[in-house]
């Protein structure tokens, strides 16, 4: 049986293959590998299939933001290493394999999040881009949300994206 975190982590990965497919890195902006979103749930409630189809929301969420800001180009990740990166550990605890996940399919910068549950009416949005060459974090932003439904972690991610890492448009 695979657990939670290794099929969360799956699905976005290939949902960022299947988005990213075919689309070339903006020339006017920086090459990210994103890893993809991953859900920390410390709640006493086990993780529901509604946050699992979050997860991938802000994905998607994500990888539109940055790509219409002309600001970053995604790059593909191959279904190979996807399997790879499902199989190991988080993006977030992997002590530092994503600057050699993100140089392997040709990124400058590498980028990935969490949602913290702490609750059904608390959780966290985290984003963390990391320069793939110097190891420099560039850009690590939370946002509190209150309300455990699509409509608040998406706003929550619009807010972070929008105040923090892209600006107003």
């Amino acid at each position: 049986m695979f657990s939670t975190k290794a099929i969360a982590l799956a699905s976005g990965l290939l949902l960022g293959w299947v988005a990213g497919a075919g689309a070339a890195p903006n020339d006017r902006g920086a090459r990210v590998a994103f890893f993809g979103f991953r859900l920390i749930n410390t709640s006493l409630e086990p993780t529901t299939a509604a946050e699992d189809a979050r997860i991938r929301q802000l994905d998607a969420l994500f990888r539109e933001k940055l790509a219409a800001s002309g600001r970053y180009g995604l790059v593909t990740i191959p279904p190979e290493l996807q399997q790879q990166i499902a199989a190991g550990p988080g993006i977030d605890s992997c002590n530092g394999c994503e600057r050699d996940l993100a140089r392997q399919v040709g990124a400058e910068v590498a980028a990935w999040g969490t949602v913290q549950k702490v609750s059904n009416l608390i959780l966290n949005i985290n984003v963390y881009m990391r320069d793939a060459e110097s190891g420099t974090m560039t850009f690590a932003r939370s946002v509190d949300i209150r309300g455990n439904n699509d409509e608040s972690w998406q706003r929550g991610l619009g807010y972070l994206l929008r105040n923090y890492l892209l600006g107003k448009p």
